[in-house]
């Protein structure tokens, strides 16, 4: 049974308490994991006091159906997995996060925010200047297994340390770009930012796993990637006021190294919070899914298996390509904003990232409104498929009021978009860690992202052809019809929410029920429903 005492003192596993559970099997191994009477404890075994009790997971009919996930990186000290706890650390770690990656997703549309200026300076093709917002989409597709594999092998701390490191080091090296014939320098400092990228995308869903209770973890995932979309919004908004549209490549340099300066002390701050703040994983697991996820997690599960695993699971495969869509709608949006705003209002640079500031303002709104309303219905596929197709309604009606020559029409438009096309994004993860579990939730985002980014890329360079040659019209109709596919996908998920079936029937419950029916036992204890903070 699990214990409810938040005051209760973690135990060191001392021989006393060993050698009392190897002589008597009905007293318990710890204050708070009882030793059914039905398993016997072999006079050979001793048992650690931050072990469970059951034998193996196998043998319990609501833990054999599930495939063991990656081995957790496991914290020093004793871990008593029989407590549930949350810990108040787990919002500044979560902060933490979300501003780095608010400072790298600013740093991914910076250049696309104001693209005809950064031709003009560095005398290059707006395809060039596509590419630099692209490469964050092309760095990431071969690097996910790797740092997926990182990830699970080294854990939260030393990921979000590689990301933010590299976060910082690039948007130094660009300062070093100040020049019309250092186009190559900016270039690797995007670059390099592209790949400290690929340790933040797929932190969300895994920091809300490990650090909150099990009715904050939609809410959690949402304040993370909100983080992701400030940032966004930030990159519309600033560089168009930083960076005016001037001919003098004297002053242009100047007021760039002015943007360059700004994001490469934030970087740095930001790494040396990251140092102090971030902490790999609490005391005690935060629910009991993750509190079973420890317990199932094995060395020596196999991470191959664990990709293969994910993609014979159909619902997670529709789920892969039907986010794939839509974030890759986003992001070629996100990149060709700017070209579409210029071709139909000449000299609408500055409401041109404002507008880009509304989707992205509206699209985290509805980021966090999905995820409390996650967290108190657990309604997932009802709510995904419901938010796509009003992105696919808000599609169509931008497509169709771009061109009218009313720029607010197009900001109230491209708003209403916004709320449902990013705030559908936190879905996704959350989705998809239901549908997974107990597998590693680094490894269900992280290809969510590449799905993400394969069709961005996809779409950034089509629908760009697709402006250049024939306008914004097609090229925006273009998108309204993969959009539409995706919502067809979308209806033939099943909702097998089995983080959610994990956190009502744990071996715990599974057990005390059988205790019940054999009437072996008189009374039995309940797991906890709710959770207690423990301090820093």
């Amino acid at each position: 049974m699990v214990n409810e005492d938040p005051n209760q003192q973690e135990c060191d596993g001392t021989p006393a308490q060993e050698s009392a559970v190897r002589a008597d099997p009905s007293v318990s191994a710890h204050p708070s994991v009882s030793v059914h009477p039905s398993v016997s404890v072999h006079p050979s075994v001793s048992m650690h006091p931050s072990v469970s009790a059951y034998p193996s997971s196998s043998a319990h009919p609501s833990t054999s159906a599930q495939p063991g996930g990656l081995a957790r990186p496991s914290s020093s000290g004793p871990e008593d997995l029989s407590v549930i706890k949350v810990s108040r650390r787990r919002w500044a770690v979560v902060l933490v996060f979300s501003c780095y990656s608010m400072c790298n997703a600013f740093q991914w549309i910076q250049y696309g925010s104001i693209n005809n200026i950064f031709m003009n300076f560095y005398g290059v093709s707006a395809f060039a200047i596509d590419w630099l917002s692209m490469c964050y989409m092309l760095t990431y597709i071969p690097l996910l297994l790797p740092v997926a594999w990182l990830l699970e092998k080294f854990g939260l701390r030393t990921i979000a340390l590689t990301g933010s490191a590299l976060n910082c080091l690039g948007a130094w090296v660009k300062l070093g770009s100040l020049k019309p014939h250092l186009f190559p320098v900016t270039v690797l400092g995007q670059v390099i930012c592209s790949v400290a990228q690929v340790f933040i995308l797929g932190m969300p869903s895994r920091i809300a796993s490990v650090w909150f209770g099990a009715n904050e973890v939609s809410t959690a995932c949402s304040i993370a990637v909100f983080g992701n979309q400030l940032g966004i919004a930030i990159g519309f908004l600033v560089p168009p006021v930083l960076v005016p549209n001037i001919e003098d490549r004297d002053k242009l340099a100047y007021h760039i190294s002015v943007m360059f300066y700004i994001i490469g002390s934030v970087a740095t701050l930001l790494f040396i919070l990251v140092i102090i703040v971030f902490k790999e994983k609490p005391k005690h697991p935060p629910s009991r899914a993750q509190s079973l996820s420890y317990a199932l997690a094995s060395p020596d599960a196999s991470y191959l298996n664990s990709i293969a695993r994910l993609f014979k699971n159909l619902n997670f495969v529709l789920l892969v390509i039907t986010y794939g869509l839509n974030a890759g709608a986003f992001y070629a949006l996100s990149t060709l904003l700017n070209r579409m705003v210029i071709l139909h209002y000449p000299g609408e640079e500055v409401n041109a990232g404002r507008i880009g500031l509304t989707i992205v303002i509206a699209g985290m709104l509805g980021a966090v409104i999905s995820g409390i309303w996650l967290d108190r219905t657990k309604t997932y596929k009802e709510t995904t498929l419901v938010v796509y197709i009003m992105t696919l309604v808000g599609m169509v009606v931008y497509t169709l009021t771009l061109n009218l020559g009313h720029l607010w029409v197009v900001f109230i438009t491209a708003g209403t978009m916004g709320f449902f096309m990013t705030g559908y994004l936190p879905l996704g993860f959350e989705f998809a860690v239901e549908l997974t579990y107990p597998e590693s939730e680094g490894m269900s985002s992280g290809l969510l992202n590449v799905s993400a980014q394969v069709f961005g890329i996809i779409f950034t360079i089509s629908q760009g052809q697709i402006i250049d040659n024939y306008g914004t019209l097609p090229g925006n109709i273009f998108l309204c019809v993969f959009l539409t596919l995706g919502v067809a996908l979308t209806a033939f998920i099943k909702a097998d929410l089995r983080r959610q079936k994990a956190n009502k029937e744990t071996p715990e419950n599974k057990l005390q029920e059988e205790e019940e029916e054999e009437e072996v036992m008189s009374h039995t204890s309940k797991a906890p429903t709710t959770v207690s903070e423990e301090h820093f």
